[in-house]
């Protein structure tokens, strides 16, 4: 026991570690510069002149070092210090001093900060040479563009910046713009967890959480290239080298309040543009400007587009130009340039190259001379006041000038042999004098778009837009599918009409009805329309009967099978429906749309028309509007429909207002009137006629089609539907 004790005392006495030399740093001291010298042991010996000038000149700039030099006593023989001394580390320093001193910025013999080494110091000279130069750690890029933004924001500009580091102020510009990035990834970059070309590509776009939320989607995808960044950061833009951008040129844009997003690392001094909308004004400001010159030209009609769509001549006749004959003091203006030119040509046609002004001025000749090669092209006057322009832009952002196409509708009337006589009307479109061209108001559309004028009321009536046309015929034929899918009758008189004209009559489907019976999805609508009580009742309806389908499709036909004769009626009646199109469309041959195929879908819009019994004031609840109709068409058209629909007295108490106050003013005064435009009117025709008109006389129905369906047994209202419960 005792033993243990004893063991257990010994444990815990502790042995002393012997105490450690203390480090004792060597002396500074100012020491003349002409007492100084190169020391054989510096190390750098590659490239010493490399960098040279920008230290100089920051050392002059300071007036100062940043850092002394480390040098060491120079011994004679007998090893005593001779007042001399040797720098093995700031060799550079050294070098930039005596340039300061040759340049008279710095006396020989002025004092410089030295640190002398010891001359018991444990490293040798060489030693000290490659550790100044090897341990030293290199500055963090981030650092270096947060210090450049600290000195800016502490009173430097940017060219002070610039010129006390010997570098240019876009590099300058470059390193702030870099420090303004999200410190969020600023964090990443300084982790080495973003590539520099990366963090430069976030710069396109100074919102701090669009670059944040770039950097969550793309982090964890091996698809991080500076490019795509760039295009996600700017993807709600418009590159400046878009050329819309380059139509109406940058400067416009910023000068009109458009803001910029620029690439400080692009080699070109663009960007991308922000305000898509105020591009697209400008460049329909432009397109409006260039049709108004053209117009006082006497052209029928002017189409500005950004992109005029293959085939857009098209059914369109290109009418002659000829080009004006040069005067005689035009010929020999030209001849001089000629001569100029060749005796230029055969004066240095030794030469390798030819002197700057020499080339300058042949270049001037050829612009000339081009420019009478390049005369405008002159057309018949005859056909020139029923033709129109095309106006677009090519890829380089050039203005494209396609003059002289007449449209089949503008063609002048051509008797035949055959003709007994050309009536009054055809004989005037077709004799075009010089007056006609002069009082002729040109129609300008943009983007497809008819520009907005204030127009002479007694200027006379237009065709409606086509656009208008489409949406008012969008209408009717929602209109239609609901009168139709509301009348089981008339949907089968018209299913089995077109199945019996197909089978019977080997007629191609024609009319209104496209027996496919597909949804047919509208490209242009009115804003009213999906508010309509035809686009309601054709919602609900359609949902009614989705709600009673089975949800399995293999027991859809005994569902079918199953249902009564009155709700297959009002089921046929909605599935047939939606076959219905009575909407307007440009004649196009190459689509297979000929104007008979839409003479035939009108024809037949109106048999369902008249069969249903559809009222677009009643059924459908059209009223015209400044959004639907008063604010597109001219004010010749407004005062029409106030004429027709509220009388002359009406008309007559808004005809002196501008066209926005006249649109206003007609919308409320026709709001209860009941006016319809022409194209949503019921027809107005007796049975022959309409017969006649739809279907021609091999088109008519067979006897057993044939009928009002007063007495037809069965209708909906009549019975119980699945579909209404």
């Amino acid at each position: 026991m005792a033993k243990t004790t004893a063991n257990k005392a010994g444990a815990k006495k502790k042995t002393k570690a012997p105490a450690l030399a203390m480090i004792e740093f060597s002396r500074s001291r100012d020491i003349p510069f002409n007492r100084i010298r190169l020391s054989d042991s510096n190390v750098r010996e590659i490239d010493v002149e490399d960098g040279l000038d920008e230290l100089t000149h920051d050392i002059d700039r300071r007036e100062d070092l940043v850092m002394g030099l480390n040098v060491r006593a120079i011994l004679d023989a007998e090893g005593n210090e001779t007042g001399d001394f040797e720098t093995p580390a700031g060799g550079r320093r050294y070098r930039a001093i005596a340039r300061l001193v040759a340049a008279g910025r710095f006396p020989e013999d002025g004092l410089v900060p030295c640190l002398v080494k010891k001359a018991n110091a444990k490293t040798s000279a060489v030693d000290d040479s490659l550790a100044e130069n090897m341990v030293r750690r290199a500055l963090h890029p981030l650092d270096q563009f947060k210090a450049f933004k600290r000195m800016v924001e502490g009173g430097m500009s940017k060219e002070e910046v610039a010129d006390a580091y010997r570098t240019t102020p876009r590099y300058v510009a470059q390193r702030l713009r870099l420090a303004s990035v999200s410190p969020v990834l600023l964090d990443v970059y300084a982790r080495n967890e973003m590539t520099l070309a990366q963090l430069e590509a976030f710069t396109v776009n100074p919102d701090f959480d669009r670059q944040e939320q770039v950097w969550e989607r793309i982090s964890s995808s091996w698809q991080k290239e500076p490019w795509r960044i760039k295009h996600m950061l700017t993807e709600t833009t418009v590159s400046s080298e878009d050329k819309r951008a380059v139509f109406i040129g940058l400067d416009v844009y910023e000068a009109a309040g458009g803001p910029v997003l620029r690439d400080l690392f692009s080699e070109t001094e663009g960007g991308w543009l922000q305000d898509v909308a105020l591009l697209d004004r400008l460049v329909a400001d432009k397109f409006k400007a260039m049709a108004d010159e053209l117009a006082g030209q006497g052209w029928k009609w002017i189409e500005a587009t950004v992109d005029l769509s293959y085939g857009y001549d098209n059914g369109l006749r290109k009418i002659a130009s000829l080009v004006e004959e040069l005067t005689d003091e035009e010929r020999a203006a030209r001849d001089a340039l000629r001569n100029e030119q060749a005796e230029l040509e055969a004066e240095y046609a030794e030469f390798d190259e030819y002197p700057d002004e020499v080339d300058q001025r042949l270049s001037e000749i050829e612009t000339d001379l081009a420019d009478f090669e390049n005369r405008p092209a002159v057309y018949d006057p005859a056909e020139f006041a029923r033709a129109g322009v095309f106006l677009s832009i090519d890829r380089q952002g050039a203005l494209i000038i396609d003059r002289g196409y007449v449209r089949p509708e503008d063609e002048a009337p051509v008797a035949t042999d055959g003709d007994a006589h050309v009536d009054d009307a055809d004989r005037a479109a077709a004799d075009v004098d010089d007056s006609d061209i002069d009082v002729q108001r040109t129609s300008i559309s943009i983007n497809g778009e008819p520009v907005d004028e204030e127009e002479d009321a007694d200027a006379g009536l237009k065709p409606l837009p086509e656009r208008l046309l489409y949406e008012l015929t969008t209408h009717r034929t929602l209109a239609l599918q609901d009168a139709l899918a509301n009348n089981p009758h008339v949907a089968m008189t018209a299913l089995l009409h077109r199945l019996v004209m197909q089978r019977y009559r080997y007629s191609a489907p024609t009319g209104c009805l496209e027996v496919s019976v597909s949804d047919r999805s509208f490209y242009a609508q009115g804003v009213d329309l999906k508010e309509t009580p035809s686009a309601k009742a054709i919602h609900e309806r359609n949902e009614a009967w989705k709600a009673d389908l089975p949800d399995d499709d293999g027991a859809v036909w005994d569902w079918i099978a199953a249902l009564d004769d009155a709700s297959r009626m009002a089921l046929l009646a909605h599935c047939v429906s939606y076959g219905v199109n009575a909407v307007y469309e440009r004649e196009n041959i190459h689509r297979g749309i000929s104007r008979y195929s839409i003479d035939k879908r009108y024809a037949g819009a109106d048999l369902i028309t008249r069969a249903t019994g559809l009222d677009m004031v009643i059924d459908a609840g059209w009223r015209p509007t400044v959004a639907n109709y008063l604010g597109t068409v001219t004010k010749a058209r407004i005062l029409e429909a106030v004429r027709e629909g509220a009388g002359e007295r009406a008309a007559m108490l808004i005809e002196h207002l501008k066209k926005g106050d006249m649109a206003k003013e007609a919308e409320r005064l026709l709001a209860d009137s009941g006016w319809l435009p022409e194209v949503l009117r019921a027809p107005v025709l007796d049975d022959e006629t309409i017969e006649g008109n739809a279907n021609g006389e091999s088109d008519a129905l067979p006897d057993f089609l044939d009928g009002d369906g007063d007495d037809a047994p069965g209708a909906p209202e009549e019975q119980h539907l699945v579909a209404a419960e």
